[in-house]
């Protein structure tokens, strides 16, 4: 038995690497991601030592030591000395669901970004339910198979609503989906593939970092300034990869409040063409039409996919939402779909525009816009002398800590006292250091009353800087 076949029966993990395109280290990588998103790797498990894969494979060190280097940035692996490299459990980043863990906690939550609880949300809920079961048409529909795309009567109302709110979309680029997730997920699996890379800005929402890791892909982050991210940052990072994405949250970005100028998209919009790189916006954080930008699927409605969803809106129970995709694009979203649900459900959808169309919905979110710009100048005037960045329509405010502050130490000492928030970490791509920062929700309260009181502790905790200030290291 000759040196390789010994070193290969050692292995625990041997990818084949013949069949995979590109330099060596990299198709390892990209191995290594398919693994990990197939089961094949778990979590903790350790990869052979570098010399001995090396050996199995008939490379260099240096090849198996570029790809572990190249794994670590993409966030797929950690070494520890004495340990050696061990696959990283990618669900230890994600953020602490705080609403579905900590029933009957007295906290005050500020940490999670959803409508405003009102009973008028179940009143409204209950009506649209008899409504819809009170139609023979519409429990017909709701109880048959529908095509990929979704029922044709609700993509068409759905169509009527969003023209309503000043978004304007044919019934047939519109596919509805499970939730804005369900339409992340589903872009991503259908038009990137394992080891491609994807880019959004280096602070965005977790979700979107997690879709990204359980599908393998490289994530990088691309730098921003106050409008969001920097096309020229992003043109340099196209000169130096093949970025087959662009997520991105032009409203305002989830954390940090940035909102794009209508000359920032266009630029954004610029570089994606030079690139052949298509973009996927994010609706979600849903805002009013008056003060709306552009959307991006109408600058460049050839490379544009755009998530909406009612969360926001609604309830994020609903899990209900759309994915607009140029018409050359359907076809692989549909058999993507199909593959994973056949399509989203009927009755879901029936009760979601039973509510929006019926006229119960416009005046719900009528009040919860006046409710959010109270809550918002209420924001302003308690924290008004520390740097805080939202948007007239924020669901949450990014709260940028003074220097002497640590996030981590921020969020426990308002935990002690009573109040949950998030810091920057589950904002984070890649290995992005985390700013000294805490997302402030303003709208998980019942009432006013109650966000003012967290709002006050958290204001008691930024004048007490000198009693709990700790060293940068």
């Amino acid at each position: 038995m000759d040196q390789q076949q010994r070193a290969r029966n050692r292995c625990q993990w041997l990818p084949a690497l013949e069949s995979l395109p590109g330099p060596r280290y990299k198709a390892l990588v990209d191995q290594l991601a398919a693994d990990m998103a197939s089961g094949v790797l778990q979590p903790g498990q350790r990869l052979p030592p570098q010399r001995l894969l090396a050996d199995a494979l008939g490379v260099t060190v240096g090849t198996i030591t570029r790809a572990y280097q190249e794994a670590e940035r993409r966030g797929l692996v950690e070494a520890r000395v004495g340990s050696g490299t061990r696959v990283k459990d990618l669900t230890e980043a994600l953020p602490h669901f705080h609403h579905l863990t900590r029933a009957g906690h007295d906290s005050i939550d500020l940490s999670l970004s959803i409508p405003i609880p009102t009973p008028l949300r179940q009143q409204q809920l209950t009506v649209s339910l008899q409504q819809v079961s009170a139609s023979p048409e519409a429990v017909n529909a709701a109880l048959a198979y529908q095509p990929e795309q979704g029922c044709p009567t609700q993509r068409e109302q759905l169509c009527q609503w969003l023209a309503s709110q000043g978004l304007h979309f044919e019934p047939q680029e519109l596919m509805l989906t499970e939730g804005g997730q369900h339409a992340d997920f589903l872009a991503l699996q259908t038009l990137v593939k394992p080891g491609e890379a994807v880019a959004s800005a280096a602070l965005t929402y977790p979700g979107m970092i997690a879709a990204a890791r359980q599908l393998g892909l490289k994530h990088l982050p691309v730098g921003t300034d106050a409008e969001g991210i920097r096309p020229d940052m992003l043109e340099r990072l196209c000169q130096q990869q093949r970025i087959r994405l662009l997520y991105l949250m032009p409203e305002y970005n989830n954390p940090t409040g940035h909102h794009m100028s209508e000359a920032r998209r266009q630029a954004i919009v610029d570089v994606a063409r030079r690139y052949d790189m298509l973009l996927l916006e994010d609706g979600v954080q849903f805002v009013t039409e008056d003060v709306r930008g552009t959307p991006l699927y109408r600058l460049a409605p050839e490379r544009s996919l755009y998530i909406f969803s009612v969360s926001k809106l609604l309830a994020g129970g609903l899990r209900f939402g759309v994915l607009r995709a140029p018409m050359n694009l359907m076809p692989q979203l549909r058999v993507a779909l199909r593959a994973q649900c056949w399509s989203s459900p009927s009755l879901m959808g029936a009760v979601t525009c039973q509510w929006l169309t019926s006229g119960d919905a416009d005046r719900l979110l009528e009040w919860q816009w006046e409710e959010i710009r109270a809550r918002q100048a209420l924001l302003r005037e308690i924290l008004s002398p520390y740097e805080v960045s939202t948007h007239p329509c924020g669901f949450h405010a990014w709260l940028r800590l003074p220097e002497s502050m640590r996030a981590a130490d921020f969020v426990q000492l308002a935990d002690a006292r009573g109040v949950t928030l998030i810091a920057a970490e589950p904002f984070c791509v890649g290995s992005q250091p985390a700013p000294q920062a805490v997302r402030i929700c303003i709208t998980p309260p019942a009432s006013r009353e109650a966000l003012a009181e967290g709002l006050t502790r958290i204001r008691a905790l930024l004048d007490e800087e000198p009693l709990m200030s700790a060293p940068l290291l």
